[in-house]
């Protein structure tokens, strides 16, 4: 899959419930099932140019959103965080050997996995 249909995507996940219905059922077409602009407007009873000016301002507004408010950006590097987080904690945990530590090393594994 293509770099932007995947970026896009994440942004349809992300803010899709600020898009009109049609743009976001359109756009879920286009992006997450792979359909052609024909096909759509088959479905949805509009021309091929409709289909592809309702993606068009779908996405513009998608990528405004994640400009202003940058919730995806953060939320990737806080998965990343806490990716390198639970290598560290393995780490620690396989050097430190510690049984009574076990439940701690558990609960810190579980706290950081929700973040992932």
């Amino acid at each position: 899959m293509e770099k932007q249909t995947v970026e896009m995507a994440l942004l349809l996940d992300f803010y899709g419930e600020l898009l009109t219905v049609k743009q976001r059922e359109y756009m879920e077409l286009y992006y997450n099932e792979d359909f052609s602009l024909t096909e759509i407007a088959r479905l949805g009873g509009i021309t091929p140019q409709g289909v592809r000016d309702a993606i068009r301002r779908g996405a513009a507004t998608l990528t405004e959103m994640e400009e202003k408010t940058g919730f995806m950006a953060r939320s990737r590097q806080i998965a990343e965080i806490a990716a390198s987080s639970i290598a560290g904690l393995g780490e620690i945990e396989a050097r430190v050997n510690n049984a009574e530590l076990a439940p701690l090393f558990e609960a810190l594994y579980k706290q950081l996995e929700t973040l992932q």
